[in-house]
């Protein structure tokens, strides 16, 4: 081989070698992009706090929102301190030596049972106070009917008293 040879063969090389690495950097950078799309599609539709979707009302009504809402959580309250109390027990149930599988059933179906009233009367009291809103700040505060709330799906353990 002479050296003109060489020189095409090497151009061709680098050619061929900086085209597999801009293929490569677009495949990772298309799927990096599907993936944050997927991963956008599964989200929680909810994504800002109340309090947030609050700010955006109307100054007139915002503070009677916001009693409306904060007596609504504190008369559902009981309900949500009574399942997080049956599930601790029917979790030290289970962690005991003497476990009673038809105990733990009842326990577990009582928490639900306290969760789903709490959130019924949420969900009441939010459609009872969106009735009285303008079309525009009913909007601000749809999203307070989606499920997610602040801690959903955990145990945070007992509450403190004032808050």
């Amino acid at each position: 081989m002479n050296a003109r040879t060489l020189k095409i063969v090497l151009a061709v090389s680098v050619a061929l070698n900086l085209f597999a690495v801009v293929a490569g950097a677009s495949l990772w950078v298309g799927l990096s992009r599907e993936q944050d799309r997927i991963e956008a599609q599964h989200r929680p539709p909810r994504t800002r706090s109340t309090l947030m979707l609050i700010d955006q009302l109307d100054p007139a009504v915002r503070d009677r929102v916001r009693d409306a809402l904060r007596a609504s959580a504190m008369a559902a309250r009981p309900d949500f301190e009574e399942a997080r109390l049956k599930r601790r027990e029917a979790v030290q149930m289970v962690r005991a030596g003497t476990f009673d599988a038809a105990r733990t059933r009842g326990l577990l179906e009582e928490s639900r049972a306290a969760e789903l009233r709490g959130r019924a009367r949420l969900e009441a009291d939010a459609v009872t106070l969106l009735t009285t809103l303008e079309p525009d700040d009913r909007q601000a505060l749809s999203e307070i009917l989606t499920r997610r709330g602040r801690g959903a799906g955990r145990d945070r353990g007992p509450r403190p008293a004032g808050g």
